[in-house]
């Protein structure tokens, strides 16, 4: 078949075939469905037979194969994708993984993605960057509910060439109404999730059938082939004759001379005389020269990455996106997403991640989901935390407003993962739907008097005093003693105690660990309005984890925010016991309590440590007092 072509032109005349390579379409595809679909295996068969195994590589496959294959001494072509030790030993995929292989009309990169449901995450950073996906379905045990998972993530990332691979047909006999009672089945899942279109195809990869060549063991079936269906299906998009959108990922200053703006073109089509506008701020200019090696174009489309040089000294930066001036994108910092969870940690409502998209990087609040969704009946689930591999709507507020597409018009500005800030883990992709219409009727009201002045009128500079450490540290009583004085010493102050402000402003609150992020976070934004009418704010709350601690950091400015760990064994806090809190939590009858059966991130780089075994109440205000006193 003409599949063997390029390996045979590799051998005979490499640069004969390196200059057709050049002009061939490139496919990126993934495989994906339940576990034992044989996904890897089909890989390994498109693989060999596109003769793209070295021969070393077939050797060891052989050798492999009677070793630790699972086909009783025959050739076991998952090894080939199989590469990680574990998943040798166990038989399963866990990892992505990438091959490339090409036949004389088209290159391919497939990734094989895992299909146990803990690996969904896997799964969708395979499926992110495809354009077309092969969903296995083992033909003796039918649609699963991996298949359904699988098939409503590759729908939810925009894939819409799906071939639903019935593989192991040769195990049920090639019964024709075994192939026609699945797709029936599969079919009215698809309707169900908006899956349009999918070409269904009866095959047995481990035996080649009807993956280059129709089989013969299923006369019925007058579809194409796989490899047919994968040399000929069509990815082109509408992307080139959409609104001109460029993600500015470098400004490129090699000389004094010389200052473009460099990035992939994500939609559209420019040409030198185009008038620009540049998001958020708004600007606008006209292209000057589109720079690429090795001279300048007089276009440039979809999918090319070049450098655009101004007309004007226009102020551009990485993550700005330079856009038609006549049609440019819409500007938001609230939006309606669907979350997929990625982390062992569960997402919190209210934690403050940070959010990659397109060049940029910002930070964001979730808000509590609007549901989840069960994906084996698509019921909308009420949730108030997404778990690992779950998937859920959710609103999204931003530090700042960005230039956005909607995922389904446009993966490079609709598309999205979000960081821990901490660990700078990734932690769950998204897209962005649309932007909320709250968003335009909410403004920033300028007024007259500012921070300064009213700190000035009390003689004063405004900051926060953070005390954190574990229930019974003594958090309170130092808070007391430092703002008596404070007081004594003729400063404005006011005190936040965790457990006054539940009486009130946090009433509505319980201890969870979406409750407790909430809380800080709501304390955090009175603290920032307090500062910023002059005052010196002490807040008392055992506030256990550092990335709300970090976020009321970050709501201030640099010097404004001082936090005061008050450091106390666990033993000795839990000894003291004032409240009675340790006893009834160790009896099972408070949940969630801090240093029992909720953990306590003690802070890294405190500006201040209060050691309350070795000091009193009274020395620990007055060392706090003399360090403020100082600044």
């Amino acid at each position: 078949m003409s599949a063997y072509k390029p390996a045979d032109l590799i051998e005979t005349d490499i640069d004969a075939y390196l200059l057709q390579h050049q002009h061939k379409s490139l496919l990126r595809f993934i495989t994906c469905g339940s576990v034992d679909d044989g996904k890897s295996t089909l890989i390994g068969r498109l693989l060999y037979d596109s003769k793209m195994i070295f021969e070393d590589q077939l050797a060891a496959l052989e050798a492999d194969s009677k070793k630790v294959g699972t086909q009783g001494g025959a050739i076991d072509f998952a090894l080939l994708v199989d590469g990680l030790a574990a998943e040798r030993e166990q038989g399963i995929t866990i990892d992505v993984a990438y091959r490339f292989f090409a036949t004389d009309s088209r290159k391919f990169i497939v990734a094989d993605t895992p299909g146990h449901e803990q690996y969904t995450r896997n799964m969708v950073t395979g499926a992110s960057t495809a354009d077309a996906a092969v969903v296995l379905i083992d033909a003796r045990k039918g649609v699963l509910t991996q298949t359904r998972r699988h098939s409503y993530l590759v729908n939810l990332l925009g894939i819409r060439n799906i071939v639903l691979a019935v593989n192991k047909m040769d195990l049920v006999g090639w019964d024709q109404s075994i192939f026609d009672a699945i797709v029936e089945e599969y079919s009215a899942f698809a309707d169900q999730i908006g899956l349009a279109t999918f070409t269904a195809i009866p095959m047995s990869a481990l035996d080649g059938q009807n993956i280059t060549e129709h089989s013969e063991s299923a006369p019925w079936y007058d579809g194409p082939p796989l490899m047919r269906w994968l040399e000929t299906i069509s990815v082109e998009d509408d992307l080139q004759t959409r609104a001109f959108r460029m993600p500015v990922q470098w400004v490129n200053r090699p000389n004094l001379d010389f200052r473009g703006f460099s990035g992939q073109i994500a939609a559209g089509t420019v040409r030198p005389g185009d008038r620009v506008k540049v998001l958020p701020s708004g600007r606008e200019s006209t292209v000057a020269r589109i720079v690429v090696l090795p001279g300048d174009l007089d276009q440039a489309v979809a999918g090319q990455s070049v450098t655009i040089t101004l007309a004007d000294e226009v102020d551009v930066s990485r993550g700005d996106v330079l856009v038609g001036a006549d049609d440019p994108s819409p500007v938001a910092n609230q939006f309606e997403t669907t979350i997929v969870w990625m982390d062992d940690e569960a997402m919190l409502p209210g934690r403050p991640y940070l959010m990659k998209i397109g060049a940029q990087t910002v930070t964001a609040s979730i808000t509590e989901p609007k549901y989840r969704v069960q994906v084996n009946t698509l019921e909308h689930i009420a949730a108030k935390r997404l778990e690992l591999n779950e998937i859920g709507v959710c609103n999204i507020s931003l530090d700042r407003a960005i230039p956005f597409e909607a995922y389904k018009d446009n993966r490079d500005l609709g598309g999205f993962i979000l960081i821990d800030r901490l660990s700078n883990r990734t932690v769950g992709a998204g897209m962005l739907h649309f932007a909320l219409r709250r968003a335009d009727n909410i403004h920033w009201q300028a007024t007259d008097i500012d921070k300064a002045a009213r700190a000035a009128q009390k003689g004063q500079k405004g900051r926060v005093v953070w005390f954190t450490g574990l229930s019974g540290a003594g958090k309170s009583t130092i808070a007391n003693l430092v703002e008596k004085r404070l007081h004594a010493l003729g400063r404005h102050t006011y005190l936040l105690d965790g457990d006054n402000v539940r009486h009130g402003l946090n009433k509505d609150l319980g201890f969870t660990e979406e409750d407790r992020v909430e809380n800080i976070r709501r304390v955090a934004e009175v603290s920032k309005l307090m500062v910023d009418a002059g005052l010196i704010v002490l807040t008392a709350f055992i506030s256990p984890f550092r990335a709300e601690r970090r976020m009321a950091r970050e709501m201030l400015e640099d010097g404004e925010f001082v936090e005061v760990y008050v450091e106390t064994p666990l033993a000795v806090a839990e000894a003291r016991d004032v409240k009675g809190l340790y006893k009834k939590a160790r009896a099972g009858q408070l949940k969630n309590f801090t240093g029992v059966d909720s953990p306590y991130e003690a802070p890294e780089n405190a500006e201040l440590t209060v050691d309350t075994t070795t000091l009193s109440p009274v020395e620990a205000a007055e060392t706090i007092v003399a360090w403020l006193e100082r600044k």
